[in-house]
């Protein structure tokens, strides 16, 4: 039944559409959340790059090296997908992987020199990306609204999912 209601109004906005819909704070940030999430991940494919692949070169970058286990807690990327994810990564040689000296059956993922290149070039595509998503608002009112999205993302982080 969900799915019929979206495929009914592409965009999910028209001049039907009624204010009492348009003015829902959930409902705004749930089609913003699409809508950049499809503008993120086509403009990231165009030059060869993943979110999660974005996400474990960050971490591994501004955190150093990390097992798979604190890699998915830093990232959110659930533990059986982040196999997948460093197998990728480690197959286009942006990471590499070691047995950790301190735990044999675990193993230790660094970035290397070509996966810290592809992040500088992500890092590029990602600004451009973000401006073309905030291009309405001034550069102040962009870094106040990602102020207050951080604001209420860090307050309902804790919170336990309602569904």
């Amino acid at each position: 039944m969900v799915r019929a209601e979206s495929v009914d109004v592409p965009d999910g906005e028209g001049p039907e559409t009624p204010d009492r819909l348009r003015r829902r704070a959930s409902r705004l940030l749930s089609q913003l959340s699409a809508r950049s999430d499809r503008l993120i991940t086509e403009g990231l494919a165009r030059a060869d790059g993943r979110k999660w692949h974005y996400a474990v070169l960050a971490s591994l970058e501004d955190h150093g090296p990390g097992s798979q286990a604190t890699l998915s807690r830093r990232t959110g990327i659930h533990r059986s997908d982040m196999v997948g994810v460093l197998n990728e990564l480690t197959e286009r040689d942006l990471v590499a992987r070691a047995p950790d000296p301190d735990d044999r059956r675990r193993n230790v993922i660094t970035i290397s020199a070509r996966g810290r290149r592809h992040l500088r070039r992500l890092d590029k595509i990602l600004d451009e990306l973000h401006d073309e998503l905030l291009a309405p608002l001034s550069p102040a009112e962009g870094a106040r609204f990602v102020d207050m999205l951080t604001r209420l993302l860090d307050h309902h982080a804790g919170s336990p999912d309602p569904t």
